[in-house]
């Protein structure tokens, strides 16, 4: 029973301590709370500081500051739906190459494999655009044979009181020549697509080098 009174007075003591540091570390904590202050700018350039940043610069970029004064975060600012498309586009592109990259160096074993199928891609569109030449050819041989016929009748005929142009000879004749602007342009696509498909192999052969070469160097 006599230990009981020390016991006592030991328990409150420790009691007593708790109760301090709590109250000291609330105080603390709300000091360091109402230490932290904001940094923004606004549409003059001039630098602002405060404990609570205005409903008007909430949306853009703000600095936050501890007590001394020094930056310990910052806040970005709100971006607006064209910036964050641009990013998205900038993801996409960044996941394109590295998905065309692993495509590059699993698939060919050296710049011999690309070129080798550049050319077998080359000679199918060479073959179709020969197929385009000629065709256009053919349509520009008809259209002479037509137009020359078409000199028989009026409007196009010199001579005095011609007859009116038949109207089977008027339908092929647009008909032709709506046919030859549409294979003309379907002839310049092709041309169109050997430049590209050039240009694309040459950029893989190129891409496959850096690659190749930044592998053997680790």
């Amino acid at each position: 029973m006599a230990m009981q009174g020390p016991r006592r007075v030991l328990s409150l003591l420790l009691m007593l301590s708790g109760l301090v540091s709590a109250g000291a570390e609330a105080a603390n904590g709300s000091q360091s709370d109402k230490s932290i202050a904001y940094r923004w700018v606004d549409e003059q350039g001039v630098v602002h500081y405060g404990d609570r940043i205005p409903p008007q610069y909430a949306e853009k970029e703000r600095t936050i500051l501890n007590s001394q004064g020094v930056e310990v975060g910052r806040l970005d600012a709100q971006k607006t739906p064209e910036q964050m498309a641009a990013e998205a586009r900038a993801r996409d592109e960044v996941l394109k190459q590295k998905q065309h990259d692993s495509f590059l160096v699993t698939t060919y074993t050296s710049v011999k494999d690309i070129e080798a199928l550049r050319d077998v891609r080359l000679d199918q569109l060479q073959g179709q655009r020969v197929a385009a030449e000629q065709y256009v050819d053919n349509l520009r041989s008809r259209l002479t044979t037509l137009q020359t016929r078409a000199r028989l009748f009026r409007p196009y005929s010199e001579r005095p009181n011609p007859h009116k142009m038949p109207d089977d000879l008027a339908e092929d004749l647009i008909r032709t020549l709506n046919e030859l602007r549409t294979q003309s342009n379907v002839l310049l696509a092709r041309n169109e697509e050997v430049a590209a498909l050039r240009a694309q192999f040459q950029m893989d052969i190129e891409r496959y080098r850096e690659l190749h070469d930044a592998h053997a160097r680790h």
